[in-house]
């Protein structure tokens, strides 16, 4: 086989008017750029020097090098223009992005010409050797950020020829040597009907085809065979095939709300905004998204809307492409800051740049989510979708009340003067679309926000408007569908002004994954679906109260009040109960009623704090939460109000440990109210534990029993359950001197593995195993130790993997081993935890002040030091180990995490037994604990 030789460079004779023929020229911009066109690519300048190239290297190796070395410079030069500008104007998409789309244009033809003309010229071309350049995709829709994919069709007019083979070769080696990620195909016309029939993506891809260079009456053809023999006729199959392919992108990517969007996939995002383009450009054959409201498919005021999500969108794409320097799509925490910097977000109102800049997105992206309904109810109003039409074959159309009729499935309005003249019927649309199942039809929807000033005082208080407004939430079992449409279109701040300010508001922490409003009203639909009987097996406490029979406007009022205090620079609970005290009595609830919902507002936290920031196993925790509680009413509703604002918040946040800790909670206060608070002492609680462990161990000697019941002092009695007793009984028989008894077990009930330690006693025992604990990864979410009259320490910790579960069984006897080993000494854990004390990136981004707080009331006998600071893998370990050298005894320490913050709260005395009472005392300990934890977060942010 003879190799291919290597073409030399083509001479150069013509004269200068004969170079260039228009196709080989980059076609001038079609809207303004943010940097004027000869300032971003002189093309006489490069062409020219080209041409001086093209003299002065002979080899075709040669020259192509120079020319990727000449296009690298003038693509650097012209990035660094654009993003000079847009740093300058930082809200400036469209022009920023027609910018970078031209810029890759002139790359593209100049690489042909200098290709066609100087490595493979052919002097005169045949009918079969005729080429045409043409982008797609988003290259073709003219809009690409930064680092966007560039998507080329070759095109020729018949069967490949080995010319047009070597150019696209050629050409497409200087576009990969210039670092561009480059998609291409090369097709003849049939090619392009053929496969674009097969295949969706391709024929999306085809529909925003632009010519670049080459011969443009090929392109030309190419256009007109794709909308006559293609795309006409299949305006259903591809609306349809959109659709779908919409929903399992949603799918995917998660909700609107997720605080970590991805800009380009996710829900409200930059492909919802195209695929509203895509379908009417295939539908009408629009070439400009304003034409869509000349097509009567969005009004001026709506296409506004939909210009603005789309400029603040891309803007902050491509702001996230050129902070990372790559394609990043996904809009992660550590980027969020930076990208609110580079738009001059600042802090103000008591919250952060970031907060206020994901407001803005999040509210964005909410309307691009109305613009979509409404753009797809217009659809099917031209019969255009499938689905809807089939659903109004097989329902029958309800009994409407009057004002109401149906139009094309959906509900809408009889006559639109009429029903306006009483604004309380905007309220009535979302209730009547609930009690009939039906959707409401964009022009109802549209309506809604363009009305929203008819709302005032004076109605928000009518009887009328309230009881239609409770009858929504109450009434017809679906409140969260009802909610989530009032809200996106207006109507409940506009009813509920005090909720406007929570409306797409973020919150900056890794705990919260929704909005504000977002996770309001997931509470909401979660308290439905207990009330429906859906969760029993999961939430049994929560389901048997609602069973029961609770107040439910006073729940519900409560759910939909309990964080509305949020965002402002006063504590949201104590804030938020103000607001519930004035809105309360303007929804029609009773005195009584009204002062429940601000109590519950005002300590919505009480319960969560208490059960996992506080011993439950401690008499004083249970006895102080019964004082602060009262009554059963409000335990019951409180109960449930923290479960539906736990699972609101996000969806792995739930979890077994997190309901046995409330469940317990509420069955020791339940019990205390029912038999009074002397039910909690400890020495009966003592007594009843030494009895379930005989009944455990009736295998033992009675001897044996009298030694193990009498070598424990009191709190390990009403400190463990019997499951735990047993297990330290039967290590403490067995361990031998000077060795570690250790015992893992899975606790299926907690989602937790409970880790059993018995060792002689001596100072240090719980920063030990909390730093061998920490080495094997494992994050202790409850721990205990206690010390017997024979001088050993026992210690129960509770302990879960990175996913916030138990180990695995399998897992069990290595993790045992391991942490053996730097019991023994064998692994040193302060020097070890080093490598392993570590924040990731996107961690890095968020603030997370240290407070320190001493509690002499919350314990019969013990301190508390509740240390609220940034969570990480070493945390634990650095506050115990300091604890421990300032002669501190821990007996329990309950950890709780919230995302990026942790919670540890130690119940301590000091080494003779004794609580912290004095100031200075406390002052000295905290010192040296925020001195361990600046230690240990500036080595995890190294």
């Amino acid at each position: 086989m003879t190799p291919r030789q290597a073409p030399s460079v083509a001479p150069v004779s013509e004269p200068a008017a004969a170079r260039h023929t228009p196709s080989d020229r980059p076609l001038p911009p079609s809207a303004p750029l943010i940097v004027a066109p000869e300032r971003l690519f002189d093309t006489d300048a490069v062409y020219a020097e080209i041409e001086d190239l093209a003299r002065t290297h002979d080899e075709a190796s040669a020259f192509r090098g120079a020319l990727v070395r000449l296009l690298l410079a003038r693509r650097k030069a012209g990035m660094a223009l654009i993003e000079e500008a847009f740093t300058a104007r930082p809200f400036d998409a469209r022009p920023t992005t027609r910018a970078y789309s031209w810029l890759t244009d002139c790359i593209v033809v100049t690489a042909l010409h200098a290709v066609k003309r100087h490595l493979h010229p052919l002097s005169n071309p045949t009918e079969g050797e005729r080429l045409s350049v043409l982008a797609v995709g988003g290259s073709g829709r003219g809009e690409m950020a930064p680092y966007s994919d560039v998507d080329l069709l070759f095109l020729t007019p018949y069967k490949t020829t080995p010319w047009a083979e070597a150019v696209v070769e050629s050409m497409l080696y200087v576009l990969w040597d210039l670092h561009l990620k480059v998609g291409h195909a090369t097709r003849t016309i049939r090619d392009c009907l053929r496969l674009g029939a097969e295949d969706m993506t391709i024929r999306t891809a085809m529909l925003e085809h632009r010519f670049l260079a080459g011969d443009a009456v090929l392109a030309g053809k190419l256009h007109d065979r794709l909308f006559n023999d293609l795309f006409q006729g299949s305006e259903r199959e591809f609306t349809e095939a959109k659709l779908a392919e919409r929903d399992s992108r949603h799918e995917k990517q998660g909700q609107r709300y997720m605080v970590e969007p991805n800009v380009k996939e996710g829900k409200g995002g930059l492909r919802d905004l195209q695929s509203l383009y895509w379908i009417a450009k295939y539908l009408h054959g629009v070439q400009d998204a304003g034409e869509l409201v000349g097509l009567g498919l969005f009004t001026d005021e709506e296409f506004a809307v939909f210009a603005r999500a789309s400029e603040f969108l891309w803007a902050t794409r491509c702001h996230m492409h050129l902070i990372t320097g790559r394609p990043t799509e996904q809009l992660t925490f550590d980027l969020q800051v930076e990208v609110a910097a580079r738009m001059d977000y600042s802090d103000h109102g008591g919250r952060r740049a970031v907060e206020h800049f994901m407001q803005d997105y999040f509210r964005h992206a909410t309307s691009v989510g109305d613009l979509t309904r409404i753009f797809l109810a217009k659809l099917e109003a031209e019969n255009i979708s499938v689905a809807p039409m089939l659903r109004r074959f097989f329902r029958r159309t309800p009994r409407l009340r009057k004002g109401f009729r149906v139009v094309t499935g959906r509900l809408s309005i009889a006559d639109e003067d009429e029903f306006l003249s009483d604004p309380i019927n905007l309220l009535r649309l979302f209730q009547e679309a609930l009690r009939t199942g039906l959707l409401i039809h964009p022009d109802a929807m549209r309506l809604v926000p363009a009305n929203l000033a008819l709302f005032n005082d004076e109605l928000r208080r009518r009887p009328e408007a309230n009881r239609i407004f409770f009858d929504t939430l109450l009434k017809y079992g679906n409140p969260e569908r009802a909610l989530r449409r009032m809200n996106e279109l207006g109507l409940l701040s506009a009813f509920l002004p005090e909720f406007e300010p929570i409306v797409a508001m973020m919150q900056f922490n890794m705990y919260h994954s929704y909005t504000v409003d977002e996770h309001t009203i997931q509470c909401i639909k979660v308290l439905s679906e207990i009330e429906h009987g859906d969760l029993v097996e999961e939430l049994p406490v929560a389901s048997s109260i609602l069973n029961e029979g609770v107040n439910r406007k006073i729940i519900y009022t409560a759910l939909l009040l309990h964080d509305i205090g949020k965002g402002r620079e006063e504590d949201h609970s104590v804030l938020g109960a103000q607001i519930a005290r004035k809105v309360a009595p303007r929804l029609g609830l009773k005195p009584k009623e009204a002062e429940t919902v601000e109590w519950l507002v005002r300590y919505h936290l009480l319960m969560s704090d208490m059960a996992q920031k506080r011993d439950i196993a401690d008499p004083r925790t249970v006895r102080d939460f019964a004082k602060a509680v009262q009554t059963k009413e409000r335990l019951d509703l409180l109960c449930v109000l923290t479960v539906c604002d736990i699972r609101g918040v996000g969806p792995n946040v739930w979890n077994n440990w997190k309901a046995a800790l409330l469940r317990a909670l509420y069955r020791q206060t339940r019990r205390a109210m029912d038999g009074g608070l002397e039910a909690l002492n400890r020495e009966q609680r003592g007594s009843e534990a030494k009895r379930n462990l005989r009944a455990a161990l009736s295998d033992w000697s009675a001897r044996e029993l009298r030694a193990e019941t009498g070598r424990h002092y009191p709190p390990y009695w009403q400190g463990l359950h019997v499951t735990a007793h047993v297990v330290f009984a039967r290590l403490l028989r067995e361990v031998t001197e000077g060795k570690v008894a250790i015992d893992l077990q899975i606790d299926e009930d907690r989602d937790a593995t409970r880790a059993c330690f018995v060792m002689e006693d001596h100072p240090g025992i719980f920063s030990r195993i909390a730093g061998a604990l920490a080495l094997v990864g494992a994050n202790v979410v409850d721990a205990r130790t206690y010390t017997t009259k024979d001088g050993y320490a026992t210690a129960a910790f509770w302990i879960q993997d990175g996913d916030q579960t138990s180990y695995e069984a399998d897992r069990l006897p290595r993790l045992t081993q391991m942490i053996h080993k730097t019991l023994r000494g064998e692994v040193v854990a302060r020097e070890a935890i080093k490598s392993k004390d570590k924040l990731k990136k996107r961690e890095k981004a968020f603030r997370v002040p240290t407070s320190i707080t001493f509690d002499n009331d919350g314990s019969d006998i013990f301190t508390l030091i509740e240390v609220d600071t940034r969570d990480r893998p070493g945390l634990l370990y650095d506050l115990t180990r300091t604890l421990s050298e300032a002669n501190v005894y821990i007996s329990s320490a309950v950890i709780a995490t919230y995302g990026a913050q942790a919670v540890d709260t130690f119940y301590v005395k000091d080494m003779f037994g004794l609580k912290f009472q004095s100031l200075s005392k406390q002052k000295s300990l905290e010192r040296k604990l925020r001195t361990a934890i600046e230690q240990g977060t500036k080595r995890a942010l190294s």
